[in-house]
């Protein structure tokens, strides 16, 4: 527990010193989206709770949280938000019918082991668990290329208010290439740096390539990768289209008054 403190004391005050008042926020949101997570888990555990519609108010309060918040109530969070929304609500329903067709909710054999002296029959819809699993690993990810493609943006509008809204949004696809391929290394490495134990555990297994790759917790993992990777694709031209949209509208009205 000491470690933890002093580790967490020393990324405080980095985080101060570097991105003063701003940075002071963003490391009280990690307490904050953890209390969201805490309170997530024990309500989907609820029979009558449906995960999906939990979720999709979790991931609200995440972006809420991490784009108003860190950053205040202005415009580039406003359409930072409304595209994470946007974003969320297409991949959540792609990623419940991914999860039904390719049949990886529940456990794999490789936990029935751990899991033998516990009850399964829970009265819980283990394939809107698992698609809401996929979801809450993306909704950081989703977030953050919002409000780095909001931004700059805003910016460039602010310095060639002329600028067209084609030009602008070329601008933000410009931007969204640029991370891109950044995003999705991170959210792969991500799952090798935390999944490293269970490769290990299917070499001392001896499991041959076939079965690694037809393993449900492997494949479970994978799909959350991919699909990560498809909602950080689909931020991109989604916030570009909805910032050069509203930032040109502004222009607009201020024309006419």
């Amino acid at each position: 527990m000491t470690v933890q403190v002093l580790l967490a004391g020393i990324l405080f005050l980095l985080m101060v010193l570097i991105g003063g008042k701003k940075g002071a926020r963003s490391f009280f949101t990690l307490f904050m989206n953890f209390g969201v997570f805490l309170i997530i888990i024990i309500v989907m555990t609820i029979p009558t709770i449906n995960p999906v519609i939990l979720t999709l108010i979790a991931c609200t309060a995440i972006s809420s949280i991490n784009l108003f918040y860190i950053n205040g109530v202005n415009s580039k969070t406003k359409t930072a938000f409304l595209s994470s929304m946007i974003t969320i609500a297409i991949l959540l329903f792609f990623i419940v019918i991914v999860t039904k067709k390719a049949m990886i909710q529940g456990f794999g054999e490789e936990e029935i082991e751990e899991l033998s002296v516990f009850s399964l029959n829970i009265g819980v819809d283990f394939v809107k668990i698992g698609a809401a699993v996929i979801i809450m690993s993306t909704i950081g990810s989703i977030t953050d290329i919002a409000i780095s493609i909001a931004s700059p943006m805003r910016e460039v509008f602010h310095h060639h208010p002329s600028i067209s809204k084609k030009d602008l949004f070329r601008f933000g696809l410009s931007i969204g290439r640029d991370v891109l391929g950044t995003d999705t290394n991170t959210l792969f490495f991500a799952f090798f740096g935390s999944y490293l134990g269970l490769l290990i555990w299917f070499k001392d297994l001896s499991y041959s390539f076939g079965e690694i790759v037809n393993s449900k917790v492997f494949s479970a993992e994978v799909i959350t990768i991919l699909c990560a990777g498809i909602g950080v694709a689909l931020i991109i031209p989604i916030t570009a289209w909805i910032n050069a949209y509203y930032l040109v509208k502004a222009r607009e009205k201020d024309a006419i008054k």
